[in-house]
């Protein structure tokens, strides 16, 4: 199963909002070596005796099999003169981010981002959230390779809708967002697509980050763990990457700000629901509350546009349809436990090795006891 990331830009970076989400095989001349690979999903799927999981094995095979045959060397597009000279800019920025991402922040290096692949959509993959009504736990898929997730990925956006419709009959919310980029945990060489072209540099050099840093560390039935470390990963490298590589606009620097008032303010809504949802077992009583929070939320988004945000409109999109749990579920996954991933690499002195070391430390701990110590170092991390 690909590990997707979800990554909410505004949507003067990403068009209309609807999720927009972000994230070592053989380059397209040698699909040989795919088909074997593309068997190892085929033989789970094979094994399965539900018809319509087995279907869903075969449509993660099918879309897998065409992302990695559209697969061409960077090398070869930024060589060739007749292609587009902006795809080849760009590009070449992502070799450069990819050396870095190798010398400085010591990830792997291996054949991940080195080749484009063009799948002629807007979207890559399509994930399906889905919560109970009074709820913020995801409605988890368990897959015999990545384990459980708090989310269904589709490379049909039909399909996606069908699940989702599936899941609202049996009373769960949910929400359906096209991913841009994912990661294969380095079953693959996973591609730079041509669904990320559309983010700034920046974006699109973090995502390269993020989705390495899932090649580098993962932890099995874990996706906030997994998600927080990555998007650390991604943050703390692309700090360190910006200067020297002219990524430290001002125009940038804003977009950043912007980006994690948003997240923290889609948090404090998160929190606010699951007080109300543990104050009272009425259903009747849930529903008042829980559509006085959304409103609250509605409300306080547009305070912060419209007064620390001069105006920026670029989040109005995520409120231009009902709000519903599923909707907020994927800002606690990606961003719970950054600030307890900040603190070990400061208690790390700042070292990257040591930090990897220390963070697969924590992840082969039990869960309770994992999530103990990730509490115990969020406390201890100061806002900036």
């Amino acid at each position: 199963m690909p590990i997707h990331r979800t990554a909410f830009l505004p949507s003067s970076a990403a068009g209309a909002y609807r999720g927009t989400q972000r994230a070592s095989s053989v380059p397209r001349y040698a699909a040989s070596r795919l088909l074997g690979r593309s068997g190892v999903w085929l033989c789970i799927a094979a094994l399965l005796s539900a018809c319509s999981t087995t279907d869903y094995y075969l449509q993660l095979a099918r879309g897998q099999y065409q992302l990695m045959s559209s697969r061409e060397p960077i090398t070869e597009v930024v060589q060739d003169s007749s292609r587009d000279a902006r795809l080849r800019e760009r590009l070449a920025k992502v070799q450069d981010a990819r050396r870095y991402a190798v010398g400085a922040l010591h990830l792997p290096d291996n054949k991940s981002y080195t080749l484009y692949a063009d799948v002629h959509r807007d979207y890559v993959v399509w994930n399906v959230f889905a919560t109970p009504e009074f709820s913020l736990q995801p409605v988890e898929s368990c897959f015999p390779i990545a384990g459980c997730l708090a989310y269904r990925g589709f490379y049909d956006e039909k399909a996606a809708e069908a699940h989702a419709a599936g899941l609202r009959e049996k009373g769960y919310e949910t929400d359906v967002g096209g991913v841009a980029a994912y990661s294969t945990l380095g079953w693959f060489d996973d591609p730079v697509i041509n669904t990320m072209m559309r983010w700034s540099d920046a974006h699109l050099i973090g995502t390269l980050f993020h989705e390495l840093g899932h090649q580098k560390l993962y932890v099995k039935n874990d996706t906030a763990f997994n998600e927080s470390f990555a998007n650390f990963v991604e943050q703390q490298g692309l700090s360190q990457y910006a200067p020297g590589h002219g990524l430290d606009s001002a125009q940038e620097v804003a977009y950043e700000k912007r980006s994690r008032e948003f997240v923290e303010l889609i948090l404090d809504g998160r929190m606010r629901l699951e007080k109300a949802y543990a104050s009272t077992k009425d259903p009747a009583q849930l529903r008042t509350l829980k559509q006085a929070e959304f409103d609250g939320l509605v409300e306080r988004y547009h305070q912060l546009r419209d007064t620390q945000w001069a105006g920026y409109k670029g989040y109005d999109n995520f409120f231009a349809e009902p709000l519903n749990n599923a909707r907020l579920l994927p800002f606690g996954l990606y961003d719970q436990w950054v600030p307890a991933f900040a603190a070990l690499f400061k208690q790390n002195h700042d070292d990257w090795d040591a930090f990897y070391a220390a963070a697969k430390t924590l992840g082969e701990l039990e869960p309770q006891a994992r999530l103990a110590r990730l509490k115990q170092l969020a406390a201890t991390e100061t806002p900036s």
